[in-house]
């Protein structure tokens, strides 16, 4: 088993796709700001888009050629309407998915929400650009999703995952 070095603060850029929202009342925003830093990961970068999948490609992978972000995490857009593009942006981009996150996802969502966690499309992976490896999260846009994601899953496993990307011993 794996020790995990969860003293590791890492610097995240955080997303909101959203033609609905502004930031001014961007809740699940909010909610990754306030679960990073209360695990004292810091915000580096935050902004809003409207579901447009050139700008959100185009926003993803400028962060992750960029030194100073360690990890990204999206949310909105995962959804089944057809103005929901975030994954048909973002996982072009991916060097390699990470499954198991998407699963866990859906399952954790079931046990609260029954069959409809099936309509959700929250997947991860990591962009490779140069040396940089850079794990990106997409979430749903619901404050309670982002949540149960970043409660039950990410913060738990960030640093480890981040330790495991940029290529260290992990025991």
């Amino acid at each position: 088993m794996h020790q995990h070095d969860s003293s590791i603060n890492v610097n995240v850029a955080v997303l909101t796709v959203s033609d609905t929202r502004e930031m001014e009342d961007d809740q699940s925003g909010d909610s990754i700001v306030a679960s990073l830093e209360e695990a004292n990961h810091q915000v580096v970068h935050r902004s809003l888009v409207s579901d447009e999948s050139d700008e959100i490609a185009a926003l993803v992978s400028g962060w992750a050629a960029s030194p100073e972000i360690d990890a990204i995490i999206v949310t909105g857009g995962t959804g089944p309407s057809p103005r929901d593009v975030t994954p048909q942006a973002v996982l072009p981009l991916f060097a390699d998915a990470l499954p198991g996150f998407g699963e866990l996802f859906r399952q954790l969502s079931y046990q609260e929400i029954g069959a409809a966690a099936m309509l959700s499309r929250a997947d991860a992976g990591w962009i490779d650009v140069g040396l940089l490896r850079t794990p990106v999260f997409l979430l749903p846009g619901s404050p309670k999703a982002v949540g149960l994601a970043m409660g039950r899953l990410i913060i738990p496993q960030l640093s480890h995952l981040l330790t495991v990307c940029r290529g260290k011993k992990t025991i």
